[in-house]
């Protein structure tokens, strides 16, 4: 099964959804502020080596990226994205901090615009000969691509417009590591 996924990533095509690295324990403050890092839960040391050495793992295996790289506003999934991929190589999108409400207590109408949006994502192809990332967050277990370990990735495959999406598989770092054995 490695050498085929291994393979089936390097030739492109995938959407590789990424939880951000390992975060500081706590909470992020009720009046957190997206411009305000000191109000948010931040990359451990631990998830700044996970961030690094994840970049590190594409480019060893030359699985090939389309940059720029998607990124949810909060501050440890930015952080992730520049230390694997490098602050030129991302893109803040603001949407993707819906990923994160999921994990709060929202109607079922809210829900389900959030997750049909993300739908809609998902069926997207990236350009031909490579591979999306996306960097952001878990997602409550059973809704969406359910729970995601830290740096764990999420390998979709885009069916078209309309037509959604099928999960590949579920990878944690260490499996990501172990592709090309």
């Amino acid at each position: 099964m490695n050498s085929s996924l291994f393979n089936l990533l390097r030739s492109g095509g995938y959407i590789l959804y990424a939880k951000h690295g390992e975060a500081t324990v706590g909470e992020d403050q009720p009046n957190f502020n997206f411009y305000d890092c000191n109000t948010q839960r931040n990359l451990s040391e631990v998830g700044r080596r996970q961030a690094i050495y994840y970049g590190q793992l594409f480019r060893m295996l030359g699985i090939p990226i389309s940059y720029p790289t998607l990124t949810s506003p909060l501050c440890r999934a930015i952080e992730t994205g520049q230390l694997a991929f490098g602050r030129a190589n991302i893109q803040i999108d603001p949407f993707l901090f819906q990923i994160y409400r999921l994990s709060g207590n929202l109607p079922s109408i809210e829900q389900k615009r959030i997750l049909d949006y993300l739908q809609s994502q998902l069926e997207v192809s990236p350009s031909q000969g490579s591979n999306k990332v996306i960097i952001s967050h878990s997602f409550p277990q059973g809704i969406g691509l359910g729970q995601i370990p830290d740096m764990g990735t999420v390998i979709i495959k885009p069916l078209g417009r309309g037509k959604g999406y099928e999960i590949i598989t579920k990878l944690s770092l260490e499996d990501l590591a172990n592709l090309s054995r």
